[in-house]
């Protein structure tokens, strides 16, 4: 354990079910810290959950923001004998990392199915923190894990201000021959001892000289003999008939010039494993392909963002950080820098970047090229001004509230790019991860789809791909999740997922709603199942005024998160419905809540509740799903 770390032994939360499918034994686990003193370390640790029906619950709180958060994983499996031991990748056993600077949390183990199927082997589902490398997964965890704490580490500071502001306040206590640095997951400081010293930086005259010469691999004399001990520090001499300053390397520039080398070997080395020759290759047999996706050195992005300074964050995620980036020709540009690629899927990521270099379609963010010459493909992007869908919704403080038919024609734009997405590119693309924090708006409110680091592409003749679960809680298709087979009608119930949050101004996922409301999805099910439609609809959206129209979307949200992907429309169903409410919004002559006979030729004589899903196509009504009541999310999964 490292200087600055604490560790603990913390329950773990827990939810088992009997025979009958009741609940047996339950409890929750957390740590409430009334300080910033102590974090959570987010490199000793890993959030974990257990089970073959479990979706666990990780809700911590982040000084720096003053705002609690909440993330999680899912575990699946259907039989004991599907689980690799050893591994936790989703099948049985789940983990996640744990953000920084989480300063207090409680974990919460729940289940889909109260066990049901996998009841005889499986009773409980478990969530807990713990030390990397102090859990290993197997089979026999499914049916008890026998130790009822797990070790975890805290990191530590002193106080809650930053070395350049505690060091002109009493108290401070580095200085001396040890100096103060900020750590990373922490809201305070640390002492550490100057180079060329050793000790205890915390304890007055802790930090002692070391003696480079007596321990010969804490200095680089060419002769251990011709080393002298100063004050912090050690000097070397040459011996008798040679000259120079005693080292090994020398001070001159064949070192530097050996690291300049080494560096390059190493861009040319990133460059082939990362398949630049098979993109370079490709584009070159393409026609305009370089114009539209250009291969950028790492020295041009390094510049465009300042060597990726921290102030030039715009967006951080699972997949990777964003930065705002300027090019050498004025453009403005979002420079993705992903936490890790798949080497044995370097062909698909080349095949993905030409792809999307080539899509040109208003709604989707533009792909400018890409950086090879890194560990980890850099992915340059047209810059977006105004923030994502996610941030005008539920941010609304600082950001102006967005009105209703504003709200449509996002809805709109975005169905049509997904529609686009599935059915006009070659081959067609899932995103995966549709989500309202991936959806940005530029100045006039326009759509840009972003963020296709969990896309794929599906295969000619082929309507389904199998695949690892992967995506974001609470617009996660709960077919997928049970299959692990990715359709486009996956795509569908996310979209459905972001229509529902454009009306009620909800979270997707909200820990504020009872257990069983928690998924928005389902609180929204449930809602027009009671009849309160207008209950949980967001109050600036001129429900009088927008009623008709509302409802339509409403009824259109509802077909989208079917728990059967059969029953939900396409994306180009939606987005001909959606754009057919949009007009007819736009023509003087048809009044929404009027009752003339072409309003409600147009619109469908849908009434609340609805019983038919109907798309509009140039006037006419398309009835694009079979008369089917609404289904209990818990009831079919």
């Amino acid at each position: 354990m490292e200087l600055g770390q604490l560790e603990i032994l913390l329950n773990f939360s827990q939810k088992c079910y009997n025979k009958s499918r009741m609940l047996s034994s339950f409890w929750q686990s957390g740590l409430q810290i009334n300080t910033t003193t102590f974090t959570i370390s987010n490199t000793e640790n890993m959030f974990m959950a257990v089970g073959c029906d479990t979706i666990a619950y990780f809700n911590g709180y982040k000084q720096e923001i003053d705002r609690s958060f909440a993330m999680g994983c899912m575990s699946v499996c259907m039989n004991q004998s599907d689980v690799l031991n050893g591994t936790c990748s989703g099948i049985g056993c789940c983990q996640v990392e744990i953000p920084k600077k989480v300063t207090n949390f409680t974990l919460e183990a729940s289940s889909f199915e109260n066990h049901t199927e996998v009841l005889s082997f499986n009773p409980c589902s478990y969530a807990f923190i713990v030390k990397k490398g102090l859990f290993r997964f197997s089979s026999d965890n499914l049916t008890k894990i026998e130790d009822r704490t797990l070790p975890m580490v805290f990191d530590w500071t002193i106080g809650i201000e930053k070395c350049e502001h505690a060091q002109n306040k009493p108290g401070y206590v580095c200085g001396g021959k040890n100096t103060c640095y900020n750590p990373e997951n922490g809201y305070g400081y640390r002492c550490s001892c100057k180079k060329g010293y050793d000790g205890n930086p915390y304890l007055r005259q802790g930090c002692k000289d070391v003696d480079e010469c007596l321990l010969p691999n804490f200095n680089n004399c060419t002769l251990q003999k011709t080393c002298y001990n100063t004050e912090g520090n050690y000097t070397c001499s040459c011996p008798k008939w040679h000259r120079g300053d005693g080292r090994k390397d020398g001070k001159g520039s064949g070192g530097v010039g050996f690291i300049v080398l080494l560096m390059i070997k190493l861009r040319e080395r990133f460059f082939r494993q990362n398949g630049g020759s098979l993109l370079s290759q490709q584009l070159s047999s393409q026609e305009n392909a370089v114009e539209t996706a250009k291969i950028f050195s790492v020295e041009e992005l390094k510049k465009a963002t300042n060597n990726y300074h921290e102030n030039l964050i715009i967006g951080q995620g699972g997949f990777g950080t964003v930065y705002k980036g300027l090019l050498s020709d004025d453009r403005v540009v979002a420079i993705k820098k992903s936490k890790l690629v798949d080497k044995s899927q370097i062909e698909q990521f080349i095949n993905e970047v030409l792809v999307l270099s080539q899509i040109n379609h208003r709604n989707v963010v533009k792909l400018q090229g890409c950086c090879l010459e890194t560990e980890v493909p850099l992915l340059v992007y047209e810059f977006i001004s105004n923030n994502t869908l996610f941030e005008h919704i539920h941010h609304k403080g600082s950001l102006s509230p967005i009105s209703w038919e504003t709200r449509l024609k996002i809805a709109a734009e975005t169905a049509e790019a997904l529609s686009y997405l599935h059915s006009a590119a070659s081959p067609p693309i899932i995103h995966r991860d549709v989500k309202s924090s991936n959806i940005l708006l530029d100045g006039n409110y326009t759509t840009k789809v972003f963020d296709f680091g969990a896309s794929r592409l599906i295969p000619l003749h082929q309507i389904e791909v199998a695949t690892l679960v992967q995506g974001t809680l609470g617009y996660l298709d709960p077919e997928y999740l049970q299959t692990s087979q990715l359709t486009v009608k996956s795509d569908v119930y996310s979209f459905g997922v972001i229509l529902v949050e454009l009306l009620t101004g909800e979270k997707a996922l909200s820990f504020d709603r009872s257990e069983e409301e928690r998924n928005l999805a389902m609180y929204f099910l449930f809602a027009i199942k009671e009849d309160r439609l207008f209950e949980v609809l967001e109050q600036n959206l001129g429900i009088e005024r927008n009623e008709k129209q509302l409802k339509e979307v409403a009824n259109l949200a509802r077909s989208c998160i079917k728990v059967k992907g059969e029953d939900r429309p396409t994306m180009k169903e939606v987005a001909a419905e959606l754009e057919g409410l949009r007009k007819i919004d736009k023509h003087s002559w048809v009044n929404v809540d009027s009752n003339s006979e072409e309003t409600k030729y147009l619109l469908g004589e849908t009434s609340y509740p609805y019983k038919h899903d109907a798309t509009i196509k140039s006037g006419v009504v398309y009835d694009s799903m079979k008369d089917d009541a609404i289904v209990d999310f818990n009831g079919e999964r």
